[in-house]
């Protein structure tokens, strides 16, 4: 039997019958379109926490700061204390010249008297370079980031915070004014956009320390580092790497360059962001696959229950062309090529449901990011899942009405009245 002939047989059939036909993948619809449904809201909820993760510079990073023992390796008792240099902005500069990384900054906080009208108030400044509003997604509203030359040449220049910005100078235009705090005179350069990561996406992300990272000022680190009174140390210095494959490799560097540049005295301590981020990611992924699985084993019982729709209809198939397949066996097609017409047949009316679903299911999640503001898509697994299965209810539900309309004997069904 021909593949083309069989397939020719049951789309005949299928659309001979179209209000039965649709009324019988109504099951396979619905299964499908919930199997679709559900995979994407997970996985979109999946690639919402791993994009913010990655907005806010939680993957593959560390950040070193001062302190009496690295957390791996500990001083040991009785060890007398050597007397070193604290983290410094030369080491900062060791660093990034040295260790391979995707992203670096270094921090110095600070806090200065900044007076406005009869009012003394503490402004929190804190020192940096412009890869922390790069790997913390803070764009720029007016203005600009410190460039190389004010970072080289420590200049007081200042990047305000967006709230920073409304709160002193309302709907002013602060770029080019300037401010004083404490005995520092700075000019303003650029102020910081309001918080892009947590808006509009239905999740929000350490929005308290966001927040207050947009009521700071911010100085080049260079400048800081020489004015803030911190003796050229600075407070923290975070690197990232490009993967997790150089993510320990950079770990080890930074380690090694370190411990030389200060006598072999572990007077830092290292945060592991990115092994700590590692961690919540796999426990997400394994608590969202638990979670998948229960909710496609929920959707899938709308396609067994399409599958027993589309049984009784098979069955009801057989009655209704007992001549035809009277007639095709005595002019010499096999039991082999009856079974087959009706197997076909299932997998058609199953392929045509998981397509209606899958074109449903697109509808129903370009609606809902409309009206929700969530980002949505299409998943490929989820597609992949949904068609399948459907098949293969259809080859389950088919077996038997196509085993019994092959056993059919040719006279008798001729003469079926």
């Amino acid at each position: 039997m021909h593949i083309r002939d069989g397939l020719g047989s049951a789309f005949q059939s299928i659309f001979s019958h179209k209000l039965r036909s649709l009324l019988t993948l109504t099951g396979i619809v619905i299964g499908v379109l919930a199997v679709v449904a559900m995979f994407s809201s997970v996985y979109a909820l999946k690639d919402l926490i791993q994009t913010n993760m990655e907005g806010m510079g939680w993957n593959h990073s560390i950040v070193i700061a001062p302190g009496g023992f690295s957390m791996n390796n500990r001083r040991q008792p009785g060890r007398a204390r050597q007397k070193v240099d604290p983290i410094s902005y030369d080491d900062y500069q060791a660093l990034i010249s040295t260790v391979e990384h995707k992203s670096a900054y270094g921090m110095i906080e600070h806090s200065s008297l900044y007076r406005l009208k009869n009012k003394q108030l503490y402004v929190r400044v804190r020192a940096t370079n412009q890869e922390f509003f790069r790997n913390k997604n803070y764009k720029i509203s007016s203005g600009r980031y410190f460039n190389n030359y004010e970072e080289t040449n420590r200049m007081p220049a200042v990047v305000l915070g967006y709230y920073f910005a409304q709160d002193y100078f309302g709907k002013k235009d602060p770029i080019g004014e300037y401010l004083k705090l404490g005995n520092q005179r700075y000019q303003v350069v650029g102020v910081l956009d309001k918080d892009k990561l947590n808006s509009g996406n239905g999740m929000n992300f350490n929005t308290f320390e966001r927040r207050e990272d947009l009521k700071a000022v911010y100085v080049p680190l260079s400048f800081g580092a020489s004015y803030l009174g911190t003796g050229g140390g600075i407070h923290m210095i975070y690197l990232q790497s490009k993967d997790d494959d150089s993510f320990v490799r950079m770990k080890q560097q930074a380690r090694q360059l370190l411990l030389s540049r200060h006598n072999m005295y572990p007077n830092f301590t290292f945060m592991d962001i990115g092994d700590m981020m590692l961690q919540i990611s796999e426990e997400i992924d394994k608590n969202l696959r638990k979670w998948n699985i229960a909710l496609s084993a929920i959707a899938s019982i709308s396609l067994i229950v399409g599958g027993i729709g589309l049984f009784s209809t098979l069955l009801i198939s057989i009655q209704e062309r007992m001549m035809e397949i009277g007639i095709r066996k005595s002019i010499g097609a096999t039991e082999a090529d009856i079974f087959f017409y009706f197997i076909f047949e299932a997998l058609s009316l199953a392929f045509f449901g998981a397509l209606l679903g899958i074109v449903l299911a697109w509808l129903l999640i370009n609606g809902l990011e409309q009206a929700i503001k969530f980002p949505l898509y299409l998943p490929i697994q989820g597609v992949a899942l949904g068609v399948g299965f459907s098949l293969l209810i259809g080859f389950l539900s088919g077996i038997y009405p196509a085993a019994k309309a092959a056993r059919i004997d040719p006279i008798q069904a001729i003469y079926y009245s």
